[in-house]
């Protein structure tokens, strides 16, 4: 295999998972190693518990994602989570609504089918997608989470077009089903501003794919039962010092599914896992630069 890990790095790729764990000198613009996400906040009204349960500890996060999907929030729900979002100086990252799963198609539901993941079938889920980004950014959100490659394409020439506002993110899903650096690499380059690998990625992986892009990576330290009900708490301080900048996207395991519909007790249970997460950073990794209150880029 010596000339095809030679070829890998001679075009800047890793040539194998990194097994030394060398520590990542990469930083945020705020010179932070690593920030806090909660995912799976559907509503305003879970959005402040969560918000409100987070300060209660004296602690802060740093996104909060739905993951239902735009089309599935009135307008006036998406205005009260952007003047949450504005209040309480967190990142709100809204969900492209048109996905596998709501469409007609009952491929996704097969068990061969399900590799689709949320991917868009057809032209008309391009339009929808891009309808839903441009109704949300009218609103004031400017943070949205992608799951289809050419759907991340597209975004990003329409943010360079001016047809959607220059300063919208676009974060990828782990429902893409991306976990090497050969796929990170092609992402950030797409336009990609940050990168949520597979959920199982092991700790020499995320090593590799932190060599080979620049764009944080967004980290599950627990899953849902639906996507194997795994919890990494331990791993994190690794995780940390090999992959920074990292998000660590932190109370899934009170979930369900991908898309549950979290009451407001539920997102008091997502942020006390968050605690949970923080205690075996402090513990282990004491170190680790965390972002201050309101950092965004």
């Amino acid at each position: 295999m010596k000339k095809t890990r030679e070829f890998l790095e001679s075009i800047g790729m890793p040539t194998g998972d990194a097994y030394d764990l060398k520590t990542s000198e990469k930083r945020f613009s705020d010179g932070a190693q690593y920030r806090f996400e909660v995912p799976g906040i559907q509503g305003p009204g879970t959005m402040k518990a969560l918000l409100e349960a987070i300060n209660s500890f004296e602690h802060h996060i740093h996104r909060v994602t739905q993951t239902k999907g735009i089309m599935m929030v009135s307008n006036e729900d998406i205005s009260q989570m952007v003047a949450l979002a504005e209040e309480w100086k967190v990142e709100l990252v809204l969900a492209v609504g048109p996905r596998a799963t709501y469409d007609t198609s009952a491929s996704v539901h097969t068990p061969e089918g399900q590799r689709m993941g949320y991917r868009l079938r057809g032209q008309e889920q391009i339009v929808r997608a891009i309808e839903d980004i441009k109704r949300a950014a009218q609103l004031g959100c400017r943070s949205f989470l992608v799951y289809d490659e050419g759907c991340l394409w597209v975004l990003n020439e329409a943010r360079m077009a001016g047809e959607i506002p220059a300063d919208c993110r676009l974060k990828i899903s782990a429902h893409t089903g991306h976990g090497n650096p050969c796929s990170g690499r092609l992402l950030e380059n797409t336009g990609a501003n940050s990168f949520n690998p597979v959920r199982d990625i092991q700790l020499q992986m995320l090593g590799a794919i932190r060599q080979a892009i620049d764009i944080p990576i967004d980290v599950h330290t627990e899953n849902p039962a639906s996507s194997g009900g795994f919890i990494r708490h331990y791993e994190v301080p690794e995780m940390i010092r090999v992959a920074a900048p990292i998000y660590l996207k932190t109370g899934g395991s009170v979930a369900k599914t991908h898309s549950w519909e979290s009451t407001e007790a539920d997102a008091k249970q997502r942020a006390k896992q968050v605690m949970l997460v923080k205690r075996v950073i402090d513990e282990y990794y004491p170190k680790a630069i965390y972002s201050a209150k309101g950092s965004v880029k």
